[in-house]
């Protein structure tokens, strides 16, 4: 055994097995790569022609999707550095509920044109306060570009609700969008509040089955619960409704205890009592004017029998956010055991019907007046993958119609927006003195990674789209985007095609954040990771 080694430095501090990477080569450019890998996976995905990635989780659930969010989730992104960028998606995600792929690519793009201001001998702060110039005057050129009129928008007229989402959902499902943004449209217009800055996201909810297509898709007013009614009765028009959160049993009843019987006389009255407590539990909903009874849990046989002799309708909804979305739909209170309801407790359905949609029995709970606070949109496609994509594509658009109740006014969309960005940003530079200034052209020539990638995934010459693009907006149309369809470049405003100022503004602003932060970075100290075996988090568990 030799003599130990007098350790030094950092090593003297930190514990035996920890790393330390510092400095321009370790430590930051080793971050800035880690961060271009992230970006290169989402950006081809990108806009209305992205294309799809799959990605098994580490469960083995499988996800067909091009919705940035979803990928970066569920990658399980190891890398310090990377995960900020994820973060800031998931920020974006949160916030607008779009634009998540704007977020990494666009920070991924920021950083790689870093690394080249970094390898040119700039310093990284520098980089920074470039960076930092550059994002605050991209905010106050994005204000210029607004729409002019499109802040006063009416959130109940479909016309203009589709005009704004439909770009929300082309980028994840191209060519069928006008379909779906109609249906979103439908469906959110249907539950907005009085006031739409209250829109919540969670009353427009999604039930997918399997068979059919797009076409068949519809928007019910009210509930869809994918599951039969207990008993005999399918349909009931105008009712007032019972919840009961405990289920409808024979154990409801309170005989809980121990009963000791001697003969088969006691035995029988026994029965008979127990079956004569159920019947008058029932008989008491059914006095209360209740036609219809919701079981949280099971359905006895006993209070089943007495609930088809009374007429009740009996449907159980096993999930307890159903529960509760069924509850804010109708206007019931849930009741713990069952007992004769307090008249204040009942709900009210405008009709409930159970139909076959595709095979599969469901049961439609419609509410036309009053609190109609949930609406749903049934989808139908061929295989799950696609009814998962269809449902993201669902999601998008209604986040982007409650981001649309808080600030609706528009930019240009198309990559129209970027190269408008990309040409002012440019001119600023120029003005600035300084090593600032080539961190700003920096960040506006990051702007083209848009225009490009959307070109790119669409098969175009992205050379020449860019080319044309800067040429029709330096004769001052700062409205030319790249139709994809078509391949050229033409004015966005008659093909409708606008994104929201919030999303870009935020999908913006969260990538030159991110970027700035990885570029603060000089050091990575990682201390040693613990003993004992690795043990991976369990399964969250998912609320549908």
């Amino acid at each position: 055994m030799g003599l130990q080694m007098p350790s030094y430095g950092i090593q003297s501090m930190l514990k035996e097995g920890h790393k330390h990477l510092s400095g321009l080569e370790e430590a930051v450019l080793k971050n800035i790569d880690a961060c271009k890998q992230l970006s290169t996976i989402t950006r081809t995905s990108l806009g209305p022609n992205g294309r799809n990635k799959m990605v098994i989780n580490h469960l083995d659930k499988l996800f067909i999707t091009n919705d940035a969010a979803t990928i970066v989730s569920e990658l399980e992104v190891q890398h310090p550095a990377a995960k900020i960028l994820v973060l800031a998606a998931k920020a974006q995600q949160e916030e607008i509920g779009d634009g998540a792929n704007l977020t990494i690519s666009f920070a991924g793009e920021l950083l790689q044109n870093a690394e080249e201001l970094i390898r040119t001998g700039l310093h990284p702060s520098e980089v920074i306060s470039g960076y930092t110039k550059a994002i605050n005057k991209t905010v106050e050129i994005l204000d210029e570009l607004v729409e002019k009129g499109s802040e006063t928008m009416d959130v109940r007229n479909k016309d203009e609700v589709v005009s704004r989402t439909k770009a929300a959902i082309a980028s994840k499902q191209f060519g069928q969008e006008d379909i779906l943004s109609s249906l979103v449209a439908d469906a959110c217009i249907q539950v907005c509040p009085k006031n739409p800055a209250n829109f919540n996201v969670d009353n427009v909810r999604v039930v997918k089955l399997l068979g059919g297509g797009l076409h068949n898709c519809t928007v019910v007013r009210g509930m869809v619960l994918k599951s039969d009614a207990v008993g005999s009765i399918k349909r009931i028009e105008k009712a007032k409704v019972a919840v009961f959160a405990g289920g409808v049993d024979t154990s409801a009843t309170e005989t809980k205890g121990t009963v000791l019987i001697h003969n088969a006389e006691q035995l029988e009255n026994y029965a008979k009592t127990e079956e004569a407590k159920v019947e008058e539990l029932i008989k008491a909903v059914a006095d209360s004017g209740a036609k219809v009874i919701v079981s949280g849990a099971a359905v006895g046989e006993m209070a089943l029998h007495f609930c088809e002799r009374y007429k009740l309708m009996v449907l159980k909804i096993s999930s307890k956010f159903e529960l509760r979305r069924f509850c804010r739909t109708t206007g019931a209170v849930a009741m713990l055991k069952l007992s004769q309801p307090n008249p204040d407790n009942l709900g009210y359905v405008d009709s409930v019907s159970v139909e076959e949609i595709g095979g599969v029995r469901v049961t439609v709970v419609n509410n036309e007046e009053g609190g109609n606070t949930v609406s749903t949109v049934l989808l139908r496609g061929s295989t799950d993958s696609i009814l998962d994509d269809l449902e993201r594509a669902v999601d998008d658009g209604v986040n982007t119609y409650k981001a649309m109740c808080r600030d609706s006014r528009i930019v240009p969309g198309a990559a129209a927006t970027e190269i408008e960005l990309a040409k002012r940003v440019k001119e600023f530079s120029f003005k600035e003195t300084g090593l600032d200034q080539y961190a700003i052209a920096k960040f506006a020539g990051s702007f083209e990674m848009v225009p490009k990638t959307l070109a790119e995934n669409a098969g175009l010459n992205s050379m020449d789209i860019i080319s044309s693009l800067y040429a029709e907006h330096a004769s001052g149309n700062s409205k030319v985007g790249i139709d994809l369809e078509e391949g050229v470049c033409k004015d966005v405003s008659p093909m409708n095609i606008w994104d929201l100022h919030v999303t870009k503004f935020f999908a913006l602003k969260y990538a030159a954040d991110a970027a700035c932060t990885v570029l603060r970075v000089d050091q990575i100290i990682m201390s040693k990771p613990a003993g004992g075996p690795r043990r991976d988090q369990p399964a969250g568990m998912d609320e549908d």
